[in-house]
């Protein structure tokens, strides 16, 4: 793997991701807010804007030949880690193109079939859970499952924000517990841990925040005047693949042996129902997997960028400035999960960030002793919280839009106050990280 500590540590050689952070974050809020251009911070390409500070990055890199920064660029490139993520990507994309909206929408009306109305938004908050846990996408399942949490607001009083906010929360619980989200395969593959050692320490935090964020919503619920919820028809037989997915993940199968475990189950159920012919289904394959190329783009962008950065010094200035301000373990984690964190507020992006983060977070848990699961699920854990709550945020932009044109009247600040369960699994990571559970060894001695 490159080595990160080429040069002594030079804070210009930070520039290139000043100038993606100014025109990415400066771009978005001018199109989004100022010009009230929709989804405005998604007419901003992420590649380009990483090609120009790719660029800035190479020029900053002197006394070198053109052909010797290429070599930089490519080491970073052609990590194992980084390859393998990329094939993950794009296997989990043909997965997701496969099982596609009527699965989810099957997972959904089942659940709502058995559940009073009252429980309906939790519903909304466990389904969407379900679903995002086993497809691995927090935006895919939010585009799937906001209509239907948008037509139980209609059909029964709800408050609409309520509504949206739950089915929001429960694709970031289940896009930072997925093995096949893009978040677990960038924070796992950068930090070198297993992902079945992720998700134990990573459940520990995360259960807590959900059940928590569950007692919440049915207190808000019982204690609301609605009325009765419109189910439509589902095929249980549509659920199987997800299920498999998830049960494999839970088991240990490796991610690859997962994934086309789950795209073989769901090929056969889709042939084998007639619900979609051949032809069909490898097109649908096929753009599934092309919706993936932007991000294995910017993980090959961004690895590029990390090298010429890393070589000139760039993190060791960012690391230098951690062991400054956090003196302990403890100190080491929230210092990980504020970089992360931090990135994730420029980016917009939980996978850029985590991608990002991974090198100078792998050389912060190698001085504080933090274990490669613990840094990766830290990485995912705070990706998450901030992705979950920015407004400009792919999650937020495409909840909102799909609810507005569904014909609710709902803005990202009125979901925001909702989103109980982003705000939990911070309260819930804070306690893990200030207030770790004593060893037996230690109860006992």
């Amino acid at each position: 793997m490159l080595k990160y500590m080429e040069n002594e540590g030079n804070v210009r050689s930070l520039i290139p991701i000043t100038v993606f952070v100014i025109l990415y974050l400066g771009l978005g809020i001018l199109f989004e807010y100022a010009l009230d251009i929709e989804m405005g911070f998604y007419k901003v390409s992420v590649v380009m804007v990483f090609l120009v500070a790719l660029f800035v990055a190479i020029y900053q890199t002197k006394g070198l030949s053109m052909n010797d920064k290429f070599s930089i660029m490519g080491k970073g490139v052609g990590d194992p880690n980084i390859l393998m993520m990329l094939i993950i990507f794009l296997t989990a994309g043909a997965f997701v193109g496969i099982v596609g909206r009527e699965g989810a929408e099957s997972v959904a009306y089942c659940f709502l079939t058995f559940i009073p109305p009252e429980l309906s938004v939790l519903v909304i908050f466990i389904v969407s859970a379900f679903v995002s846990l086993a497809m691995g996408t927090s935006v895919g399942t939010i585009t799937m499952l906001t209509p239907i949490s948008a037509q139980i607001a209609l059909t029964t009083g709800f408050n609409p924000a309520l509504c949206i906010a739950s089915t929001v929360g429960g694709a970031m619980f289940g896009d930072n517990l997925s093995f096949i989200s893009d978040t677990t395969i960038a924070a796992c593959n950068g930090q070198g841990c297993d992902m079945k050692d992720k998700f134990k320490e990573n459940l520990g935090i995360a259960l807590p925040a959900a059940i928590a964020t569950c007692v919440i919503i049915v207190i808000m619920s019982i204690t609301s005047d609605i009325g009765s919820v419109e189910v439509g028809d589902f095929d249980l037989i549509r659920m199987i693949p997800y299920l498999v997915v998830l049960i494999g993940g839970i088991i240990g199968i490796n991610v690859f042996g997962v994934l086309i475990l789950g795209i073989i189950t769901a090929a056969v159920i889709m042939l084998g129902t007639e619900a979609v012919a051949f032809t069909d289904m490898i097109t649908n394959m096929g753009d599934s997997i092309s919706g993936m190329f932007e991000t294995s783009m910017v993980a090959i962008l961004v690895a590029a960028i990390c090298a010429l950065i890393a070589y000139n010094g760039g993190f060791k200035v960012v690391l230098s400035w951690i062991r400054r301000k956090f003196k302990s373990k403890k100190g080491g984690m929230l210092g990980i999960g504020l970089l992360v964190g931090a990135l994730d507020v420029s980016t917009a992006n939980n996978t850029v960030a985590i991608i990002m983060a991974n090198p100078i977070a792998k050389e912060i848990a190698n001085d504080y002793d933090i274990s490669p699961k613990r840094t990766a699920s830290l990485l995912d854990i705070f990706s998450c919280i901030f992705q979950g709550i920015i407004p400009y945020g792919a999650q937020m932009l495409v909840a909102v839009s799909l609810a507005v044109t569904a014909g609710l009247s709902v803005s990202a600040f009125d979901v925001i106050p909702n989103l109980f369960y982003p705000f939990m699994l911070l309260i819930a990571t804070l306690i893990f990280i200030f207030f770790p559970k004593r060893k037996k060894a230690e109860v006992t001695a």
